[in-house]
């Protein structure tokens, strides 16, 4: 059987058929030279050009990461510097079909993932008319170690945003060469969910990814610049200076005198397993970042969330986003009791959950101060249970608020579309048995790629997914979601106060009630802004 080929500015690549012999994927082709030696913590260069055809039939190495829960989820690729791949999923028959492109980056702290994924496979999505395309970016320290030596060497006298840099230089390949998989460039969506949505954010404020993609869909964290969370979640950022100074912490742990020296490591020495924590950063809660995130470095990301709004500073892009039931400290009911018998642990990026009644008045004090009365009688408890339920109750509404007043902000100066929503359908989580609104969740029913495959879903989520789906489809292709069949989804008002249920339902609902939305306004007048 003849395989299909298509020419990239490197050479020609040859793709494989997939289950739906419709689509072709191409794996592992490269969209920048491997960032080893004396490319290591320096911007991405151009892949080299190659002779002959590539043989495209298997996903690229995955970049270097500690070992997580990824050996365990389907992902069998190994792991290496030589990490810059992406994957594209096409049904286009020839150069000039011109499909809408998906551009999906994967979340994970910043210190893990893979385009590889089965999560994130694009059949279904190519089979229905995208183009869909995954990569691989730097991760850890790889990706975001900043130090004065590094800064020093680059002519924008800056360092920290090498993984940043690695998503600008894919969506720079897509520009050059998407065309000949028969994608159009004039119509790319970047997409990613918890530090992938951080990264669409990120992406949306630099100047270096403008006009090169139109629309952005960020699924977590789209969080206000006065809500103290955005600080440790995966919208968190550093300034250049802590992250230098933590950047020549790092390198003298590993025993380095210099970057040179840091550079003839073996990548094996420079994976800390332990997910190094931020504990420079005040949260008003025991939430911490992972210590290797972007900066905010006048160059890549110009200026904080604030400022860049408040100047209409972004890319004025169509925009998708929203959150989700069961994240952002808010849990199930069902999971309550298991959370209180396990160990406490801060995980970089992961919000604190309060299940006890100790927990949650302890935590109104640390984080609202003298607000926390005020706090305490809009979401009050005497129980442990009434703690749960109240705390998640308030982690829902800070979050849909949060993400409302980032709305507010975001569309001030700016022309493109805007669609907000909130997740709902409590779904087996990954083959886990615990059911929930999870961080992430939503993912299975955009993609269509469930733990164990869709045998084991209901009639009711096979419709939530054609749903789900479709309303991403449309809005990659047109920049607004709604389409024949669906339920009608309003564009984001900063007056209606309004935002989308998706999942259990399709209908608008409030965004919160009017006493704890005043509550939250002044709590958040109260903050600093990021």
């Amino acid at each position: 059987m003849r395989r299909p080929t298509a020419h990239t500015e490197a050479g020609p690549v040859e793709g494989i058929p997939c289950r739906d012999r419709t689509v072709t994927v191409f794996r592992g082709v490269p969209y920048a030279a491997a960032p080893v030696g004396d490319l290591r913590w320096r911007p991405p260069q151009p892949p080299p050009h190659r002779e002959g055809t590539l043989r495209a039939d298997r996903f690229g190495p995955m970049c270097p990461q500690a070992p997580t829960e990824a050996a365990a989820t389907g992902v069998d690729v190994p792991m290496s510097e030589d990490c810059l791949s992406l994957n594209i999923w096409t049904g286009a028959d020839s150069s000039t079909d011109l499909r809408p492109v998906l551009v999906w980056i994967y979340g994970g702290s910043f210190r893990e993932g893979t385009g590889a994924h089965p999560r994130y496979d694009g059949e279904n999505l190519a089979g229905k008319g995208l183009v869909v395309i995954t990569f691989n970016y730097r991760l850890g320290a790889f990706g975001f170690l900043a130090t004065p030596e590094l800064s020093e060497e680059s002519e924008h006298g800056t360092s920290g945003n090498y993984g940043l840099l690695d998503c600008v230089a894919a969506l720079r390949w897509v520009r050059d060469n998407i065309a000949h998989f028969g994608g159009d460039p004039d119509r790319v969506t970047i997409a990613g969910q918890s530090a992938g949505a951080g990264m669409v954010n990120f992406l949306a404020m630099s100047p270096l990814a403008a006009g090169l993609f139109h629309r952005a869909v960020a699924q977590s964290h789209a969080r206000y610049a006065h809500d103290p969370e955005l600080r440790y979640l995966s919208t968190s950022y550093r300034l250049p200076a802590d992250a230098e100074r933590a950047g020549a912490r790092y390198m003298s742990e590993h025993g380095a005198r210099g970057v040179r020296e840091l550079r003839t490591l073996h990548w094996h020495k420079l994976i800390d397993g332990h997910h190094p924590v931020d504990t420079g950063v005040e949260t008003g809660g025991e939430g911490l970042p992972p210590l290797f995130r972007p900066v905010v470095d006048g160059w890549v990301i110009p200026a904080g969330y604030d400022e860049t709004y408040a100047k209409g500073l972004q890319n004025d892009v169509d925009y998708l986003t929203g959150g989700n039931l069961d994240e952002s400290g808010a849990v199930p009911e069902t999971l309550v009791a298991a959370l209180r018998a396990g160990r406490r642990v801060t995980r970089p990026g992961s919000p604190p959950v309060h299940v006890t009644l100790e927990q949650h008045l302890a935590a109104a004090q640390r984080k609202f101060g003298p607000l926390a009365d005020a706090f305490l009688r809009l979401y009050p408890a005497a129980t442990d249970d009434e703690a749960a339920s109240a705390s998640s109750a308030a982690a829902r509404d800070s979050a849909r608020l949060s993400t409302f007043l980032w709305g507010v902000d975001w569309s001030r100066h700016a022309t493109g579309s805007l669609h907000t929503y909130f997740w709902t359908h409590r779904s087996d989580a990954q083959g886990s048995g615990l059911r929930g609104a999870f961080h992430g969740s939503e993912i299975d029913y955009v993609f269509g790629n469930p733990a164990g495959g869709t045998g084991a879903w209901t009639d009711e989520d096979h419709e939530i997914a054609r749903t789900l789906s479709s309303y991403w489809i449309n809005f990659v292709a047109t920049g607004d979601p709604n389409g024949s069949g669906l339920p009608h989804w309003p564009a984001f008002s900063p007056n209606a106060g309004s935002v989308m249920e998706t999942g259990a339902h399709f209908r608008p609902i409030p965004v919160a009630e009017p006493d704890r939305t005043d509550f939250w306004l002044r709590f958040f007048r109260t903050q600093q802004a990021w």
